[in-house]
């Protein structure tokens, strides 16, 4: 039988990390996982795609608006929906990995994580014809198996600094701004959704309908919204 001390101690190893979930203690404490880069820059980013049914209007928008962004992708999503995960690359956005699939982490598997890791990684680096860089888990929760699968596979882990609820039922096209805004600042990393795939059916507009008005708050502070490419950050092969 297994010792109950061994048992919690591993247990503590794999969720400990996850305390970097909570975002005042993040950005305070590991500035550069939360995003944090250089003051005149925005990174605006997307997870949970790509979805064929709301992914290109948040691609019809973003070019209208002259932005791009990160687009952190499913490696599931993107064996499914290859040739759209290529049109995100050819318009100019930045592919990034959340994992395989959108599974929560509680139970330790680390053999899991890096095996579908590194699965996710090749993926979408088959897709955009680009080495992904950036990973970040799904629900932001970064286990110490999750952690080490990201290195394993050559990505540095980033989470954000400011979100917009907007995978909740009650999401608006306000309260998605309204919830940005009260976190935004020049160098911090936005998170959004470009899919409803783990969230309330139909959220995904909220987002979208939000879009153009922090776009243009950034632009009216003075700062550039891009890419996690462009944020300022150090990648996990130092470059």
């Amino acid at each position: 039988m297994v010792p109950v001390a061994a048992v919690t101690a591993v247990a503590a190893a794999h969720i400990v990390p996850a305390a970097t979930w909570l975002p005042r203690f993040r950005t305070a404490c590991l500035p550069g996982l939360a995003g944090v880069g250089r003051p005149g820059h925005v990174a605006l980013t997307f997870d949970d795609g790509p979805d064929p049914e709301s992914t290109p209007h948040f691609l019809a928008v973003l070019d209208r608006l002259g932005a791009r962004a990160t687009f952190f992708v499913l490696g599931e999503s993107v064996s499914r929906h290859p040739e759209l995960t290529r049109h995100i690359a050819e318009r100019g956005h930045e592919l990034a990995v959340h994992g395989w699939t959108h599974r929560r982490p509680w139970l330790p598997a680390p053999g899991r994580d890096v095996r579908e890791t590194a699965l996710a990684a090749r993926v979408v680096h088959e897709a955009a014809g680009r080495r992904p860089q950036w990973y970040r888990p799904p629900y932001g929760v970064l286990t110490s198996g999750r952690w080490a699968a990201a290195r394993c596979a050559g990505l540095r882990p980033v989470l954000w600094t400011a979100w917009g609820r907007d995978w909740t039922a009650r999401a608006t096209p306000d309260s998605v701004r309204a919830r940005v805004r009260a976190d935004l600042r020049g160098g911090g990393t936005v998170l959004l959704h470009d899919t409803d795939r783990a969230a309330s059916p139909g959220c995904w507009r909220a987002a979208l309908g939000a879009l153009p008005g922090l776009v243009a708050a950034c632009r009216d502070a003075g700062w550039e919204v891009g890419p996690l490419s462009e944020h300022g950050l150090a990648t996990a092969r130092g470059t």
